[in-house]
Formats: C-alpha cells, structure tokens, sequence
C-alpha cells in the first residue's frame, strides 16, 4: 500500500485525481499504475485498470490468479469489475468513495455470488494517507478554481453560460469554434466588469475589422458576414459590447455613454496591439461612432456601414438569449436611445 501511495502522489502531481494502485503476485509488484484518464484521454485509464494491464502483460496472462490488487480508494464499479473479470484473489483498498465505490459503499460487485464469489476484500489499509491525499488535492483545486474565477461586481447581471449553447451549436457554421470566445476584466476603463469577445481569422493579419453589433444584438449578429472575410484571410474581432451578449451588464442604462464604451473599446484594442483596424458597423451602431473616432483616432483606416441583410436577421431566439428578464437589458434600452 506504500507503493500505491507514492503512485498516488504522483497522479496528483500530473493534475490527476490521487489514486495509485499495485498488483503483488508471489511476493513482488507485477503491475503498477495511477489515475491518467485526463493525461491520457483514455476514461477508462483508472489507477487500477493501468496497473491490472501491466500484471498482465508481465505474467502474461489476462487471468491474475493468485493476484493481490492494492488500491489507495475504493474501486469504482468498473474498476471492481475488472477485477473479478481477472480473477484477482484478493482487493486490498485503502479510503472509502461514498459517491462511486462498488466495495460497499454504493454497491458491493464482489459479494453478488452470481458475478464471482472467489476475490477477498480487506478495506481501510492506510485509509487516512489515502483520505488526506484525496482531500488535500480538492482543496487545491477549489483554491485554482476560485483564484481563476471571474467575479462580478455587485451592480452588474452575468446570463447564465447555458443560455449561449444553442448559438454556439450554430456558431461552427460560420467557421466561429468556441477556442475563438474571450473574456478578460483587468483593463481600468472596464473597472471589473467582464467583456467577452470573438476572435477569428489570422492573428497576425494587419488591420483586422473591428465588427460592432447594433443597439439589440450582439455578436452572432456577424455571423453571416464572417465566413467570406475568413476565406479572404482577413481577421474579425467582434466584441460584446458591455451591457450586451457575453459581457457583463451593469443595471443601470446610465452607465452606458457611448463614450465610456468608446474607452473600452481603445484599451481593449491596446491589449491587443492592433494598432490599425477597420471599422465595420451594424445598423444602429453608428451612433457609438463620434465617440469611437475621438477615442480610436487614426487607428481606425476604414468604416464600413454594413447593411442588415448581410447581418443575422434580428429575429429568433438568438438575439433574446442574452437578456433573460429586464434587469439585463440596461444596454439595449441606452443605446437603442442614443441610436434614435
């Protein structure tokens, strides 16, 4: 069980769920192995199904009688399965699973006589190392994870991801992977808030086109006009604009000036080291436009006034999707003022 700990430490040390696993057969370890189902894109690639492979290509023989399997966490059906499948004579496990362990805890495969009454089971060998690995590598994990999230500040709305599945199932077909999605929330001028945007052409394409959505849309708006672009060579960042889409949106149709976007937009835009682009505007946004040229200036070679029949219609449940009740729509409700 030692050995099967350190194994488990290793996994842990890969960013793998900390289990390992030894198969002992007449006094010596004749297979090892640890979790590697993310490592490996094998899901079937547990601590336990790795080390009964390679007992058995070292005994080689598919059947292990004789086999003692030692395990830091209780197998999981499949895993106990395997097992019975091999004829090991004896499962030694160290911490309990309540969620998913097949040794007792959620269900007990080795005392059903009908699949095998031959594998002895001793559970609790080094429980507590086993348990503390376990523990210590989900509490590192929910520190990464907080350290990575997102916050939302206290005045602003977040639409659920969910409410973005159906466009992104539409999204492949105008060449828009989600790989093409970002978020950041770090520049000054965005104060918190979190802007999304896509990005998808060559990135070292020069003058890319900067694409703004109208008062009621957001970026799937670009969808249609994106694939001839693309098949040009040409780059597309299409923002969402805050209030709008992905982005975060602050409650109150106040906050958005045309010059506070314009803001947004030039340090975005910094961040990116476009230093020339091309401007394409949907209908209704040209009304950001005098803010855009005051705040972009020069950078800005071209506008482009794109009409609505090369845009997605404003119709149909994607152009609602972002807006789930009113308290979201501040920013269409402001600018579709500052349009008018």
């Amino acid at each position: 069980m030692a050995e099967a700990l350190a194994l488990a430490q290793q996994a842990a040390e890969a960013g793998e769920v900390p289990v390992g696993a030894v198969v002992v057969h007449a006094g010596r370890i004749v297979g090892r192995g640890h979790n590697q189902p993310v490592g490996s894109g094998d899901p079937t690639a547990h601590a336990e199904i790795v080390a009964l492979r390679e007992a058995a290509r070292t005994l080689g023989n598919y059947r292990l009688d004789g086999c003692t399997l030692y395990v830091t966490l209780e197998p999981c059906a499949m895993c106990a399965q395997a097992a019975l499948h091999a004829r090991v004579a004896r499962v030694v496990y160290g911490a309990a699973e309540p969620r998913t362990g097949a040794v007792g805890s959620v269900v007990d495969l080795f005392a059903l006589p009908a699949l095998n009454a031959h594998t002895a089971v001793v559970a609790g060998v080094q429980a507590e190392p086993a348990a503390a690995l376990m523990r210590a590598f989900f509490a590192r994990r929910r520190r990464e994870q907080r350290a990575a999230a997102e916050p939302l500040r206290e005045d602003a709305l977040r639409t659920p991801t969910a409410a973005f599945k159906a466009v992104w199932q539409r999204a492949s077909a105008w060449g828009v992977t989600p790989q093409a999605s970002h978020t950041r929330q770090d520049l000054p001028s965005l104060d918190g808030l979190r802007l999304h945007w896509v990005d998808v052409g060559p990135s070292d394409s020069t003058a890319p086109w900067l694409c703004l959505h109208g008062p009621l849309a957001w970026w799937p708006q670009w969808g249609p006009w994106l694939p001839p672009r693309l098949a040009q060579g040409e780059r597309c960042l299409v923002p969402d604009l805050i209030g709008f889409g992905q982005s975060d949106k602050p409650k109150k149709p106040a906050w958005h000036s045309p010059a506070r976007h314009a803001a947004i937009l030039r340090d975005w835009l910094d961040a990116l080291a476009v230093d020339t682009c091309r401007l394409a505007l949907a209908p209704g946004a040209e009304a950001l436009w005098p803010a855009l040229q005051t705040a972009l200036g020069p950078r800005v070679r071209d506008v482009l006034h794109v009409p609505a029949e090369e845009l997605l219609p404003p119709a149909g449940d994607w152009l609602d999707a972002p807006f789930p009740d009113r308290g979201h729509r501040a920013g269409p409700r402001a600018l579709t003022g500052a349009a008018r």
